[in-house]
Parts: structure tokens; C-alpha cells; sequence
């Protein structure tokens, strides 16, 4: 549990939803400081009194069993105010001797209409006419309110879709505010957290500036520090935050797994080496990392063999250091959430915690993770008020194992160089016609399999390129970007005719979920 110690503060209860950080990215675009906590982490509150409200997230789980995850008695203790969503408005329900059932039948996924029944605090501004367009997933409904409570909207199929309790400042909706899909969403969430919580401290990500710093500086004293350094956004934000803290005490270290985009590791190098003056010590390991991916198809282990490497070398420069006892790196908050159980046993671990793959459970060195309370575009504007250059700050995410988990199947020095070209073409051309910006992630993959085909006169049998290309808000949803054929046409022509060992380029259609932005 992170929990700063902030003035006032929103925090949710995660309950094992898919889409529970889009509520904590919906309350920080709002300007209120919100932090996801499990179950387990409600039980070790002592202190509520800068907490202003408490948001319960949607989940897998029914309350028409008998064991399901609830809440501690002592939160409701509180007198703070409670927004549910879905499982939430379910469990809040449950909890104040309201009715729920299970229904094949009348269940709800997708978009559906919602129908208002009377003004509430709650849908202030959220209604631009007798109803609105929603989206839900559910298939459990709450049947009879409990006492105190009373409607305030309803669809065809769920006759108690937001309800309330004013008395007690107790609400709930079925469906979910915080997706895009849901028409005006925002406005729900801007209602509980103005209107009712009466939030008044506005939190902004580059006020953080100096709080972090102070940390650092706090935590590390007089020792060492060695920086994970790779260029990205998050890795450059961290190695100048750790700078401005320690300045001489910091050491960069930049790893050359073999496994970056073509020309970019030199370029981070001289820039951070010559242009911000930091202390960077350059290490190819790109044969190692090429000898220890031998022969593994395992995405899982990939990251596994990634990650110990990484540390591995890391300890190994440290012990020619004197008094190094800190590892920083750009571990970000959907990394955290990303790694975890939300409830203890809901949900799946979607991916090992760690942005170069999984840490071993034992390291020598202290992990300092300055950026592990943020998302992504929150990091962007933290690296413009440190004066990040706007092509680093900017960049599109590429995920620490890098070309590996891009590569399906077996990792060669063959396939790692197609690779390399097909990208850089893709990546320059999206920049040539003023795409880059415009798109939340790019990159080609290299498909494990080869196909038949004919250049000249001659019959080839080569790679399957996939290109992908995804909008987003913070990477927890996206869709695929709608590229013109020309594009795709022109895009697909440089490949095949540029890099030797393709013959093929497919364009992945599909959004997240289901699938996910990466390959592996």
C-alpha cells in the first residue's frame, strides 16, 4: 500500500474489475489525488480522517453466495461517503439487507439505456435528456433496495441502477462511469467527488516534483544509487528525479540487451552522457542476453531470464562501486496493480511486476521506484517540469524485455535483425506523416511461423510481419488505430521489399480486452 500522506485523498476498493485503475485515472484527470487498495489493505488503515471517500470497483465475484469479498465493518464506521459500482452497488447493497439475484435472463453486457426516475446529487449534469447511454457487464441485479435507500434511475432490464442513500451519503450505480463507453461518465464521478465527498485540495502531478526529490534524498542519505537506464520516458523521469536528489552519488547504468529499437540505445547514451551531464556507464550485454534466450518459447520465462539478467548485472557493477545500496528504476502504478491480486485471490496477475521483467525474489540491492504511485501520461508531464527532451518524453511505451516478447517463439540474432529494420521503418514512417503523436503505442512483431511467396520469379518462404498500432487514454483499454489503405499499402510495399526474411505484413485489428497491446 502506497498512501501518501496527502491532505485529502479518494481511495478504491479494488474487487478484482478489469477497468478499476480507469477509476483511479478518471478521479486523477479530476485533479483528486486517488490511490486502488485491496481488501487487505483496508484492514491496515488506522488514520481515516484525510480520507474524503471511499469508491467500491466492479468484480468477478456474486454476493448471492455465501462467501464473497466484502469490506471491514470499521469503514462503514466511518461516516465517509460510498460510491459502488456494479459489484459495488451490489455488495453495498447486500451489506444494508437489500435483495439480489442472478439472472441469465435479464443480464446486461454492452451498451444499454438508462432512464432517470428523479434529481440527484449524483447524476447532476450526467442526464442531457430523459436517458442516457451506458455500458454494463453484469449479470447479478439488485432486486429489492434496502432500508433507507431509494431509486433514482432504472433500465429495461435492471429496475434499480443507481440508487442512494442521502442520509448516510451512500450510493450506487450498475453500471460503469469510468469507461469511455458510457455517455457523460465523468460527470458521476465529478458529482461524489465534489459534490458529496466536498474535495477541495486539487492535486497535480508537477507539484510532486518536489516531494519526490525530498524522498529520495531522505531514503538514500549518503549511499549510491544505480539508475536503470534505457531512454524511455519512465527510465529518464527516474534518472532525473534520483539526479536532482543525489547529483555525484548517482551512477546510470545503461544495459545493451541487443534487444532495443535500431539506433536507439546509442542515441539515449550520448544525450543523457553529453546533454544532462549525468554519470552514464555503458555495458553490452547483447551476446549474454542472446545466449541465456536460447531455445525458450515461454513469454513468462522470458521475462523471468530478463529480469534475473538484469539484476544479476546490476549487482555485479555494484560491487565495484562503493557504498551502493539502491537500484531506481520506472516501475509505474499499473505495474503495481498489474502484478497483484486485487482481493487476495479474484483476479489473474495480467504480468510479472517489474518493467524489464520479474525481479527475483532475493536482490542485494534496495529497490527505489519514484514513479510507482503514477500513470503513464502523469510521468509525461512530470518529465516536462523536469525538462525531459519532448522526443523522449513523448515516446510511445516499449516494455523493459524489449524486442523479446515481440519476437513469437525463439529468439535468434536472424530474427532480432529483421526485426530491428521492419520497425524502424514502420516507426519513421508513422513520424513522417504525422502519425506518431496521434497514436498511444506502435511497433512490428515478427510471427513464428513463415509463409509462402513470390518475388520476381522466384518462390520465397519467409517471416510473417505483424504491425500494431493502438489509441489510448493510459493503456488499460485501447483500440486499434484506423490507418488509411493507402498507408497500410505503402507501409507493407518497404517491408516486404526492404528487409530480406519477410514476405508477408498483417495489421492487427483487435482491441484490449481482449487482447493485449503487447504480444507476449
Amino acid at each position: 500500500m502506497l498512501f501518501q500522506n496527502r491532505k485529502e485523498k479518494i481511495i478504491i476498493v479494488d474487487f478484482g474489475s478489469q477497468v478499476t485503475k480507469l477509476i483511479s485515472r478518471r478521479t486523477r484527470d479530476l485533479s483528486v489525488y486517488s490511490e486502488i487498495l485491496t481488501i487487505q489493505d483496508l484492514h491496515n488503515i488506522k488514520n481515516f480522517e484525510k480520507i474524503k471517500g471511499i469508491i467500491l470497483s466492479g468484480g468477478p465475484s456474486t454476493v448471492t453466495k455465501k462467501k464473497y469479498p466484502s469490506i471491514p465493518k470499521k469503514i462503514l464506521q466511518q461516516k465517509i461517503p460510498i460510491l459502488g459500482i456494479c459489484y459495488g452497488l451490489q455488495l453495498i447493497s447486500k451489506i444494508f439487507g437489500g435483495s439480489i439475484k442472478s439472472s441469465k435472463k435479464r443480464r446486461e453486457f454492452g451498451r444499454a439505456l438508462i432512464y432517470k426516475k428523479k434529481n440527484s446529487l449524483l447524476t447532476k449534469n450526467f442526464f442531457k435528456g430523459k436517458y442516457q447511454s451506458v455500458w454494463m457487464s453484469h449479470q447479478d441485479a439488485v432486486v429489492k433496495l434496502p432500508k433507507g435507500f431509494s431509486r433514482v434511475a432504472s433500465t429495461h432490464e435492471s429496475r434499480l441502477t443507481i440508487v442512494e442513500n442521502t442520509k448516510n451519503k451512500i450510493y450506487g450505480v450498475q453500471f460503469h462511469p469510468e469507461v469511455t463507453h458510457t455517455q457523460n461518465g465523468i460527470e458521476i464521478l465529478r458529482n461524489f467527488l465534489f459534490g458529496i465527498c466536498k474535495i477541495k485540495d486539487k492535486w497535480h502531478v508537477a507539484s510532486e516534483k518536489t516531494r519526490l526529490i525530498e524522498d529520495i534524498k531522505n531514503t538514500v542519505k549518503n549511499d549510491k544509487v544505480i539508475c536503470a537506464l534505457s531512454g524511455g520516458v519512465d527510465s529518464s523521469v527516474v534518472a532525473l528525479l534520483v539526479n536532482k536528489a543525489i547529483k555525484k552519488n548517482l551512477i546510470c547504468i545503461m544495459v545493451d540487451t541487443g534487444l532495443m529499437r535500431k539506433n536507439e540505445f546509442k542515441y539515449s547514451y550520448r544525450l543523457f552522457k553529453n546533454q544532462y551531464k549525468l554519470n552514464v556507464k555503458l555495458i553490452d550485454a547483447s551476446n549474454l542476453y542472446l545466449k541465456k534466450l536460447k531455445n525458450i518459447n515461454s513469454p513468462e520465462k522470458k521475462r523471468k531470464i530478463i529480469g534475473n539478467l538484469f539484476i544479476k548485472i546490476f549487482e555485479k557493477e555494484a560491487k565495484k562501486i562503493k557504498n551502493i545500496k539502491y537500484l531506481a528504476q520506472g516501475t509505474l502504478y499499473p505495474d503495481i496493480i498489474e502484478s497483484r491480486s486485487s482481493t487476495g485471490s479474484q483476479t489473474s496477475k495480467i504480468k510479472s511486476h517489474h518493467n524489464v521483467g520479474g525481479l527475483p525474489k532475493k536482490m542485494n540491492l534496495k529497490l527505489i521506484e519514484p514513479l510507482k504511485e503514477f500513470f503513464k501520461d502523469e510521468v509525461r508531464n512530470l518529465g516536462k517540469s523536469l525538462k525531459l527532451k519532448d522526443d523522449i518524453r513523448n515516446k510511445h511505451p516499449f516494455p523493459g524485455p524489449g524486442l523479446a516478447i515481440r519476437i513469437i517463439g525463439k529468439i535468434t540474432s536472424e530474427k532480432i535483425k529483421i526485426l530491428k529494420e521492419a520497425d524502424y521503418i514502420f516507426i519513421n514512417e508513422l513520424i513522417k506523416n504525422n502519425l506518431y503523436d496521434k497514436i498511444w503505442q506502435a511497433y512490428a512483431g515478427l510471427l513464428p511461423m513463415k509463409t509462402v511467396g513470390v518475388m520476381g520469379d522466384s518462390r520465397t518462404y519467409e517471416y510473417t510481419c505483424l504491425l500494431r498500432a493502438v489509441i489510448s487514454e493510459d493503456g488499460m483499454t485501447a483500440d486499434y488505430f484506423s490507418f488509411p489503405k493507402q498507408f497500410l499499402d505503402k507501409i507493407s510495399n518497404k517491408i516486404v521489399n526492404g528487409v530480406p526474411g519477410i514476405n508477408r505484413v498483417v495489421y492487427d485489428i483487435t482491441s484490449k480486452p481482449p487482447s493485449t497491446i503487447e504480444l507476449e
